[in-house]
């Protein structure tokens, strides 16, 4: 999953600053306080200084990029995202982004004016 054409290269290791700015451009409701949160719900673990602040490598932005494209483009609930991610980290044949089994496929809704 590519991002941007004009996005910055991704260098290592970056702050949690240095990753809003490079991912801004392609989700821009994209928050400092966001990326905490999905690091508390599990779905990027940052390493961290001794001091405690947080370094994130090209695979932790990467792991962001496709969490917030999941949510944005698939809506996906944070749980499936998880669960998603959690099989591709064991090494599991995962579906493609948003493809389940289970359910029809959704078309988009239209609005009628009335």
């Amino acid at each position: 999953m590519g991002g941007p054409l004009n996005a910055q290269p991704a260098r290592s290791p970056m702050t949690i600053g240095d990753v809003l700015g490079l991912l801004r451009s392609e989700f821009p409701d994209i928050t400092i306080s966001k990326i905490r949160f999905l690091e508390s719900e599990g779905l990027v673990e940052p390493e961290r200084t001794p001091a405690g602040y947080r370094k994130f490598g090209p695979a932790d932005v990467e792991r962001l990029r496709f969490v917030l494209t999941a949510q944005r483009d698939h809506y996906m609930p944070l749980r499936a995202i998880r669960q998603h991610l959690e099989a591709r980290d064991r090494g599991e044949a995962v579906p493609p982004l948003g493809a389940r089994a289970d359910a029809p496929a959704r078309r988009p809704r239209t609005l009628v004016a009335a």
